[in-house]
């Protein structure tokens, strides 16, 4: 086995933490993947990995030598799109994971223009919000709303999604049409859990002053409560209360008149979008011209 192919197995064991599924990725014998690291690990004169029967671990050479990796396996990958038929007709399959919400409402009706321009690179997509293993899991990029937690990822701003408050119009007719934030007692909401806590979110309104803006949060009773964004329009939709989410999930809904925006003058803090990936220089052209079309989609 060549230094390149090495490196390339090297980088795989790294990632998968396991010299069995990297070696079946690419399609060699275990033996033959353990034997090429041995090879590899004498000829630096440095242990590289540290292996048991259960576990593969990375030692601080091996860091070190993981990045210098990255860096030469991308920019071999680079040369060779330059002077390829791919760097002019892209190609391939993008693994990509959002919520359901943000796929149906805004990606699935823009995602045929990116389709034109690239008639070539096809799509799979995974819909959840949970936190996933990008590598493991063989995704190459997440967009999440929200604040991002801690994470090893690369994380490209996108822009601000702007939120506001709603409910239905018949339950405007049953129990008013709120005009300040005083005159929200005596009303109700749709609670929607928090995926980490399983608490109830308080809704959130934007106060001007003179001293700036600040955010006072209000917790109304509810009948309902939903851990789901489809969830909470449904019950919005059935008259159980006042919500908050991103203005792009109820469009249609605030078009037809069946939804009504509460209080617009104290909308919630719009919320940020971000698309994630696991490392800048290691991005395949296919899925950069896909985050770079994110960023033309979303302008920040």
């Amino acid at each position: 086995m060549d230094r390149f192919d090495a490196m390339q197995l090297f980088v795989r064991i790294v990632e998968l933490g396991s010299f069995t599924r990297a070696a079946e990725q690419l399609g060699l014998q275990r033996a033959t993947a353990t034997q090429a690291i041995q090879q590899l690990e004498a000829r630096l004169g440095v242990r590289l990995l540290q292996r048991t029967t259960r576990h593969v671990s990375v030692t601080s050479e091996g860091q070190a030598y993981h990045q210098r990796c990255l860096a030469i396996l991308a920019d071999v990958a680079e040369a060779d799109n330059a002077f390829t038929q791919g760097a002019r007709q892209l190609k391939g399959v993008v693994r990509v994971d959002l919520s359901g919400s943000l796929w149906r409402h805004v990606l699935a009706p823009a995602l045929p223009a990116f389709c034109e321009r690239h008639p070539h690179i096809s799509f799979e997509v995974s819909v959840s919000d949970r936190k996933i293993d990008l590598v493991r899991e063989g995704v190459d990029c997440v967009l999440r709303i929200g604040p991002l937690q801690d994470s090893t990822l690369v994380a490209r701003p996108l822009g601000l999604l702007p939120q506001l408050t709603c409910a239905s119009a018949e339950y405007v007719r049953r129990h008013g049409l709120p005009a300040s934030l005083a005159e929200l007692a005596g009303h109700r909401a749709v609670n929607y859990a928090s995926a980490s806590t399983g608490k109830a979110v308080p809704l959130e309104f934007v106060v001007e002053g003179a001293a700036g803006s600040e955010v006072h949060a209000v917790t109304l009773p509810g009948t309902v409560s939903v851990n789901n964004g489809d969830a909470y329009v449904g019950a919005c939709e059935a008259h159980f209360g006042l919500i908050q989410l991103p203005q792009y999930h109820v469009t249609r809904q605030l078009a037809a008149g069946t939804l009504l925006e509460v209080l617009p003058q104290h909308r919630p803090p719009a919320l940020p979008l971000a698309v994630l990936y696991p490392h800048r220089r290691h991005m395949p052209m296919r899925v950069r011209a896909f985050v770079d079309w994110l960023a033309e989609l979303f302008p920040a």
